[in-house]
């Protein structure tokens, strides 16, 4: 079967008003939403979103110029999957960064108008490579709602007679005007650990996060909403969460920006990473039969 194919099955199963089957960059399947409400863009690889326009406002996801579309790469920017681990593998260095879910593509399971808005849910179940590398019986819903907020919901559920642990995180990324006059708010005089210092475990101050320089924080534990203050945009965005117990900051700077091929070297000022996790300390463990959900809503406030 043809990858056009493909996607011409999936037109003729999903006939939503306002929404798209379409072959996106790099002739990967991509859903495309744009109503009164939104204008959206969802990739089934790595269940991507890649686009979020509430309407009458600018882009609120940042996306790399330089991003490869291609299956065996992650997209740069949006918001990929980190799963079943954050970061590098505790017991291999050498597997993929962040998990194999951003490079594997999801089943399209259904397409629906709810509560207001378009719900998709895309899943990814174990399979023997997935097994290669993890060797865990699962299955990964996302369950993207989109009206004017983006609400995402990671769901795990365990299918095999042993727990088994990990880590996940929804690494979005946000497009602002210049990352040095953004302010961050909700993490004040939480512990977070400076992966740009040896993971050395600092305090927040009582005072907003500014970028100055490269930065890479897991803040934990907070369940607080964070606020992205984009003054020179005039708006602000709000993540608000439930059952993830870290956030992370991210922004590459300016020696790391050029060491990334997928990356411009000038577009660290473009982008700042505000990220729904549960990575390390707050690893997951889940038991038989059992399912676990983490949400990041995301909205102009």
């Amino acid at each position: 079967m043809t990858r056009m194919n493909s996607i011409e099955q999936l037109q003729q199963r999903f006939r939503i008003p306002g929404v798209q089957v379409v072959e996106g960059r790099g002739g990967l399947p991509s859903i495309r939403v744009a109503n009164n409400q939104v204008e959206a863009e969802i990739h089934l690889h790595g269940a991507h979103v890649t686009r979020f326009k509430p309407a009458g406002q600018p882009d609120v996801l940042f996306v790399s110029q330089q991003s490869h579309w291609q299956t065996d790469k992650p997209i740069r920017g949006g918001v990929p999957i980190c799963f079943p681990w954050f970061g590098p593998k505790a017991d291999d260095p050498a597997a993929v960064m962040h998990g194999f879910a951003r490079l594997k593509t999801f089943e399209l399971q259904s397409i629906e108008q709810k509560n207001g808005g378009v719900e998709i849910v895309l899943a990814l179940e174990a399979d023997e490579q997935t097994r290669a590398m993890w060797p865990v019986d699962f299955i990964l819903r996302h369950r993207i709602h989109l009206s004017s907020r983006l609400t995402m919901c990671l769901e795990v559920e365990n299918r095999q007679n042993t727990a088994f642990q990990f880590e996940e995180a929804l690494h979005s990324y946000f497009l602002v005007d210049d990352s040095r006059q953004i302010q961050i708010t909700g993490l004040e005089g939480v512990t977070y650990l400076d992966k740009t210092n040896g993971r050395t475990p600092k305090i927040q101050a009582n005072v907003p996060i500014a970028i100055t320089a490269e930065t890479d924080r897991v803040y934990l534990p907070t369940t607080a909403p964070t606020l992205i203050h984009h003054a020179t945009a005039g708006r602000t965005i709000r993540v608000k969460k439930e059952n993830s117990q870290a956030t992370v900051v991210w922004n590459p700077w300016i020696n790391k920006s050029k060491a990334m091929p997928d990356f411009g070297d000038d577009e660290w000022q473009r982008m700042v990473c505000v990220e729904t996790a549960n990575a390390g300390a707050a690893a997951v463990v889940l038991q038989p039969g059992q399912s676990h959900r983490m949400t990041a809503t995301i909205s102009l406030i």
